[in-house]
């Protein structure tokens, strides 16, 4: 991965937000008080999770009603505020004996397919099990699913038995959802206080990007050795030219005995130098080369529909993404994240976790460092949103040398899809993700 810092001036991270511009030890205290400030907070959070996981808000309300009552009944002499005092009390300690002692259950957490794309049905599914030789009580069963929480309620159960449960996972947008870990909640009847224990591991469901059959890039598209030849002449390759004189330094095993007997002059073959193709998909995470979500999770699918089409050509293919430069860092950074492409399901799971972010990298940056780290690039997609300008663009493809094949594919939420030429740049618009399929396959007719 190339590393380039800038000016400060090109900031946009929190550092940039807190100081400006400003340098020295004022602004370097400004910044540890916040990052300080900001790792207190996080501490103090998560001690107040774990209090408030076992004491619920009503909990809190009866111990205040419990000191409050017992403080103002024996200071003024209300018989009724002592009384009530200690029932609240009374309460809190019996609600404490529902979370003594432990419960042997075996909880196991499953799920069919750990891989789905956007939109398909995902199910999961909890047993619970009784190991024990004695009969284990009812206890409430929560699997945290992404955000959102899944419940259900197992029965009583004796000597060896099991209960299973489904639960389906939301897969209507794509990402990576965490599943788990399974707890099980025993609570008091009133609900003061309740305890968790954590049984099975967490498990990641990994929602693909929606990809879809582009024409093949093995013929005219690219030049390799399945492909056409380029135009530069070489004296060894295996598509012949043309034959030429001989000049001192050919290799005589490329003569031409027939043509030199005729001529009277040695003759040698002159071939068309041929290529293993790599191609480059950049995709910008930079906000601000987007307009909107939609435009965001089309150029995800595109970038996803690129890199499979190559896999399944058998190119020499790179996935790049935007890095983003650190909160705190005083220069910005330009850095590119590398995707994997050993197979669809490594490069899909990658982009299942893609994010837009403010001080990610925008297009031109991002082009300039995947142009520096790819060797041998002989066509390079750059995919963004509808806000990247026609300069921006030729910004982008100016960082490739020339002879590689640069296509920007502009993704513009509803926009009619177009073919253009922006100097030796060509620029596909799309509206829908299915529109792609239509407007590379015109490129490759013209």
């Amino acid at each position: 991965m190339t590393t380039v810092t800038r000016t400060q001036a090109e900031l946009t991270n929190a550092r940039a937000r807190i100081v400006g511009e400003r340098e020295g030890v004022l602004a370097d205290a400004i910044v540890w008080t916040v990052r300080t400030s900001a790792v207190v907070g996080h501490a103090v959070a998560r001690v107040a999770r774990r209090v408030s996981g076992v004491v619920t808000p009503l909990g809190w309300a009866m111990a205040l009603l419990t000191v409050l009552a017992l403080v103002a009944g024996y200071v003024f002499g209300w018989v009724e505020a002592v009384v009530l005092g200690w029932a609240a009390l009374a309460l809190l300690i019996i609600a404490s004996g529902y979370l003594a002692g432990r419960l042997a259950y075996n909880v196991r957490l499953s799920l069919p397919a750990n891989r789905v794309v956007v939109g398909d049905r995902a199910p999961g599914g909890v047993a619970v099990r009784n190991p024990l030789r004695r009969r284990l009580p009812g206890v409430r069963v929560e699997v945290p699913v992404g955000h959102g929480l899944a419940e259900f309620a197992a029965p009583s159960l004796g000597a060896g038995e099991e209960h299973a449960d489904v639960f389906v996972v939301p897969t209507q947008r794509r990402g990576i959802v965490p599943i788990g870990p399974v707890r099980t909640v025993r609570a008091d009847p009133i609900g003061l206080l309740r305890r968790e224990v954590v049984w099975a591991e967490s498990l990641d469901l990994f929602v693909h990007p929606r990809i879809i059959a582009i024409p093949s890039m093995s013929t005219g598209f690219v030049r390799d050795l399945e492909g056409a030849p380029t135009r530069d002449l070489t004296s060894s390759d295996i598509a012949f030219h043309a034959l030429r004189e001989y000049q001192p330094g050919d290799e005589r095993r490329y003569i031409h005995w027939k043509s030199t007997a005729k001529t009277g002059s040695y003759m040698v073959r002159q071939f068309e130098e041929t290529r293993r193709s790599h191609l480059l998909v950049a995709l910008s995470l930079s906000e601000a080369d987007y307009a909107t979500d939609e435009e965001f999770e089309i150029a995800v699918s595109v970038a996803g529909s690129l890199g499979v089409r190559a896999m399944l050509d058998a190119r020499t293919v790179s996935v790049v993404a935007s890095a983003e430069t650190p909160e705190f860092a005083k220069r910005m950074v330009f850095s590119s994240r590398r995707l994997r492409t050993v197979n669809r399901g490594s490069l899909l799971d990658d982009l299942s976790g893609v994010e837009r972010a403010t001080a990610a990298l925008r297009l031109p940056e991002l082009a300039q460092v995947a142009a520096e780290d790819a060797a041998g690039i002989s066509i390079a997609f750059l995919v963004c949103g509808s806000t990247s300008t026609p300069a921006q663009l030729r910004a982008a493809a100016s960082h490739f040398p020339l002879g590689v094949d640069v296509v920007a594919i502009v993704c513009d939420e509803n926009a009619v899809p177009s073919l253009r030429r922006v100097a030796d740049l060509s620029v596909l618009t799309i509206g829908y993700l299915e529109d792609l399929q239509r407007s590379l396959a015109k490129r490759l007719a013209t």
